[in-house]
């Protein structure tokens, strides 16, 4: 399920708050300037009334009102920003994710001779840093429950943070436009318990387990 409001991990969860938060702001703007236009088409009020209609429904609602709730939300998605950021840790796991038209390729870290295709194997619980390249047109690595996207650009290196809270298989995909074909460029990440990832980085589990 590719589902951005469904979250499965930390950074998913700082996302789709963003996102509800980014919702509702703007719903309060839209709904405001609605209001706005529903009073512009009512009888002109008095001429005595105008000066203080203006202050309030132009000058106070019509534009200190959305620039301050726009200002707010800009300064949360900031900090969100900042938060998002892929820093080192002593917990934390490294992968490598190479992209071509139409296959990912993955390799570990923590198991030099490890490498699958079409499947990502991390720890649960445990944050990764995905370094996220390609070796032909721009590709796009997205697991819409775990993080954000973020692109695979030739002869260039993105780190990408992501976390499962507990083990299952998450679908990921490319959502880049990359050519004819690119709908069909998808992978899975499975997160693993402590036992399995174990056996995982000793080559004792099955690829796709």
């Amino acid at each position: 399920m590719l589902s951005t409001v469904d979250p499965a991990g930390p950074a998913a969860r700082t996302i789709a708050t963003l996102w509800w938060l980014l919702f509702a702001g703007a719903s309060v703007v839209f709904g405001l300037v609605m209001l706005l236009v529903f009073f512009s088409f009512q009888g002109k009020r008095a001429a005595k009334d105008e000066a203080s209609q203006v202050r309030v429904w132009i000058v106070g609602l019509g534009l200190i009102f959305p620039m301050v709730v726009l200002a707010a939300l800009l300064a949360y998605g900031l900090v969100v920003g900042e938060r998002l950021l892929p820093r080192e840790g002593a917990n934390v796991v490294s992968v490598h994710a190479q992209a071509r038209r139409w296959e990912w390729t993955f390799t570990y870290d923590d198991a030099s001779e490890q490498e699958t295709k079409g499947t990502l194997h991390i720890p649960a619980g445990r944050p990764v840093n995905v370094a996220i390249t390609t070796t032909d047109v721009i590709h796009s690595f997205w697991v819409p429950r775990l993080a954000g996207k973020l692109d695979a650009i030739p002869g260039r290196t993105n780190i990408l943070r992501i976390e499962a809270d507990s083990p299952g298989t998450y679908e990921g995909t490319s959502a880049e436009f990359s050519g004819a074909g690119y709908d069909g460029f998808t992978f899975q990440v499975i997160a693993h318990d402590p036992t399995q990832w174990d056996a995982f980085l000793k080559g004792e589990l099955n690829e796709g387990s």
